[in-house]
């Protein structure tokens, strides 16, 4: 018979599996993490430019994509942005809202870091990082090579993220075992990633980059207000990030390049309207590639329509997105219908769970990837 090392085993010392980590430990189960980084946490250094997008206070099952909506409602609800609140502000770490919601740090994500690490001793859960995962095992309880010894535990819960940013140490580990468990895949896509143009189009905009205006993206009956960013390969901002979770290859893109404003029919107001709401240099190109005189003269009343209608629903087909080096999470992902809802354990194989972006579970752009770890790895520190 084997001997139990510990009661609970995560995969990944990542915002879930440290949040699971808190609060097994409380109850007083004996939790080891193991992380193949040799420091925890990484991607929480990295986020929101360094200062952490913890969460959002209009955290709300809609933010979510998953082929199973319902499924991110139950965790959402027991664990709320309120809830992580009150652990940033019992630490005393200072924040604030940037806009829409989203809560930064005034300091540094380290603060963030440090006190999960903190409630993780206090816990009890010890954490071993430089850890490499080589074979997982199941007869009786769960056994897990790793470069480090092997370890067993009655169970075990993958938290190990999903493939965006893999100079960050991202991997498929957590696919790979929970096929090996016989759990179906949602096949896996970057999202929130910046978008790619064509050829033509990228000859003609990409020279400006750097230029960003405030637009409305569309695309797959979604749409989203806030910024463009032009980029040296195609376009990016919270706007194209947003869109691009929704967006499938060989679908267009449509882009409000006025939001809420009408284009004046007068020549003089129509061109002194552009002028305040794009930079010159958009401007400039925008008239230059739409054959349109740089004071809008001589355009008749169907030309002045037909380029009031393109401002406002600019079309263009991406060649593809940065990839998973660029994108900020992952789509897809294991599938939800595997997993409780209620506690994230496989319905098939007792003593397995599944939190974080691991899951079949995205949020949007915002701090809402952020509450999902809470929440998920709160709904399994609870029962696991």
């Amino acid at each position: 018979m084997t001997p139990i090392d510990c009661d609970v085993l995560i995969l990944g010392a990542g915002a879930a599996g440290l949040m699971c980590a808190i609060h097994a430990g409380r109850r007083g189960r004996r939790v080891v993490v193991l992380e193949r980084n040799s420091e925890p946490g990484r991607k929480i250094l990295i986020s929101g430019g360094g200062r952490c997008n913890f969460t959002n206070l209009h955290c709300q099952p809609e933010h979510f994509l998953s082929a199973n909506p319902h499924f991110a409602k139950s965790a959402l609800a027991r664990y709320t942005p309120r809830d992580f609140i009150a652990l940033v502000e019992k630490h005393g770490i200072r924040y604030h809202e940037k806009t829409l919601g989203q809560l930064f740090c005034d300091g540094s994500a380290k603060e963030i870091l440090a006190m999960l690490m903190a409630e993780c001793s206090q816990a009890g859960a010890g954490i071993v990082t430089g850890c490499n995962v080589e074979t997982v095992r199941h007869a009786g309880c769960f056994q897990v090579e790793t470069n480090r010894g092997t370890l067993a535990a009655p169970s075990l819960v993958l938290a190990t993220g999903g493939l965006s940013i893999p100079k960050m140490g991202a991997s498929d580990l957590g696919y790979r075992i929970a096929r090996q468990f016989g759990l179906r895949i949602v096949p896996c896509r970057p999202a929130l990633v910046p978008l790619t143009f064509g050829p033509s189009d990228r000859n003609l905009y990409c020279d400006l980059a750097g230029v960003s205006l405030e637009v409305i993206a569309s695309a797959a009956d979604r749409q989203f207000c806030e910024k463009m960013l032009i980029t040296h390969r195609g376009v990016s901002g919270p706007a194209i990030l947003q869109i691009s979770s929704y967006w499938s290859p060989g679908k267009e893109i449509v882009v409000d390049l006025l939001p809420a404003i009408d284009l004046p029919g007068e020549p003089l107001l129509a061109k002194q309207t552009l002028s305040r709401q794009w930079p010159h240099r958009f401007l400039h190109r925008w008239l230059e590639v739409n054959g349109v005189p740089r004071n809008l003269q001589g355009l008749s009343m169907k030309d002045q329509a037909k380029f009031s209608a393109v401002v406002h629903a600019w079309r263009f087909i991406p060649q593809g997105t940065e990839g998973f080096e660029k994108a900020e999470v992952t789509a897809g992902g294991i599938d939800t219908n595997e997993i409780s809802s209620q506690t994230m354990e496989s319905r098939q194989v007792s003593g397995l769970y599944c939190i974080g972006e691991v899951l079949d579970v995205t949020g949007h752009l915002g701090g809402f990837n952020f509450q999902w770890a809470w929440a998920s790895g709160y709904a399994a520190g609870q029962t696991v």
